[in-house]
């Protein structure tokens, strides 16, 4: 068994995270050892899965939802079409930023406005 502090370095997290964690429904209920908390070893990978869908632009609410229920919940099906769209549009945006880069290294522009062409096909944020 882990004390918080030694899940935390492995974690490369503060030891507050793993707190609040818990307090959001991330992290299940640590066993307790004279008021300590003590973490099994499968929490690192949990929180390997938390820190990799945080990376790819995961909420905290929406990690709680894959967490939450059974596998196959109407709930998970809607978030995971949902994000999955979400994953098509950020992999257009590399893409043309990818084919601008390239277009980049190539360019004989004289000016960066000369060049502004080369976004005309690109995707573009919601927003901009």
């Amino acid at each position: 068994m882990l004390a918080i502090g030694e899940v935390a370095r492995r974690a490369g997290l503060a030891p507050s995270a793993l707190r609040y964690y818990e307090r959001l429904g991330l992290l299940p209920e640590p066993r307790r050892d004279a008021g300590r908390r003590r973490y099994d070893d499968a929490i690192l990978l949990r929180l390997r899965v938390i820190g990799f869908a945080r990376e790819c632009g995961f909420s905290l609410r929406e990690i709680r939802q894959l967490f939450a229920g059974r596998p196959y919940s109407a709930t998970l099906r809607s978030l995971a079409l949902r994000k999955l769209d979400e994953v098509a549009r950020a992999i257009e945006r590399f893409e043309a930023m990818q084919s601008l880069l390239r277009s980049a290294l190539r360019c004989r522009c004289l000016t960066h406005e000369q060049c502004a062409r080369l976004l005309d096909g690109a995707p573009r944020r919601a927003g901009s």
